[in-house]
């Protein structure tokens, strides 16, 4: 009799780290991930299963605001632990029969990860044991140009996502990186953002004393404006 097999260990990726490589089928052809995506933010995502409530309304929501993330430079790519048939008939229902908060005839056109082997989310964290052995949890990484992962956060199978968040996080990150500064809590475009610590007395002084143009509390805080027409405008591609 052959030896059961032993699933491979992997170390849960980590914010910082490069995301980890794999080659899969999805609903839109095979990938290899991040190498293909190089150049785009991308944002991988986990689902518990094909036809189940939650998923579908995260689906179809995904779905409906996938141009205005294609908009900021970032693509979508899902997965769950089903197979590609089932992938391929649940999209299809999605679009033929479902209609929910006035979301009708939703065409899921990023790709849809099939994972029965589990492997991919082994290499992701997405199984955790607490939750469920046998399906993903709600896991959301933001994924970088250069493949770097910036952003985890994992949901439970009953909690569905907030969207606006993840859009938020992401147009976040982009303004951090395109302008060096820092995001305040509940930081929306338009907002005021954080600028680094002073590096020097003299920098110090010099913001104390409202010689720079920006508003600081204490030497450590300091924040100054930054438009939503200068984010928009340097980061979002509209077409």
């Amino acid at each position: 009799m052959e030896e059961n097999q032993v699933q491979p260990q992997y170390q849960m990726p980590r914010i910082g780290e490069k995301a980890p490589e794999f080659k899969a089928v999805t609903t839109q052809g095979e990938i290899e991930f991040p190498k293909q995506y190089k150049g785009s933010w991308v944002i991988l995502f986990s689902h518990p299963a094909d036809f189940t409530p939650v998923c579908t309304s995260e689906f179809m929501t995904f779905a409906t605001l996938e141009k205005k993330f294609n908009e900021a430079n970032c693509k979508l790519v899902g997965l769950s632990v089903d197979g590609l048939y089932s992938h391929i008939a649940w999209l299809r229902t999605i679009k033929e029969k479902i209609n929910y908060k006035g979301m009708k005839d939703v065409e899921v056109t990023f790709p849809l990860i099939e994972d029965i082997t589990m492997e991919v989310a082994t290499k992701y964290g997405m199984i955790q044991p607490g939750e469920s052995n046998t399906k993903a949890v709600r896991a959301v990484f933001v994924i970088d140009p250069k493949g770097i992962i910036r952003t985890i956060i994992y949901y439970p199978l009953s909690l569905g996502r907030n969207f606006d968040e993840l859009y938020r996080v992401l147009i976040a990150l982009q303004t951090a990186d395109a302008f060096s500064i820092a995001t305040p809590a509940d930081w929306r475009p338009g907002d005021d953002v954080i600028v680094p610590t002073a590096g020097s007395c003299g920098v110090a002084k010099d913001r104390m004393s409202g010689k720079e143009d920006m508003t600081c509390h204490d030497w450590f805080f300091c924040t100054k404006k930054l438009t939503k027409e200068e984010i928009e405008k340097k980061i979002l591609k509209k077409k």
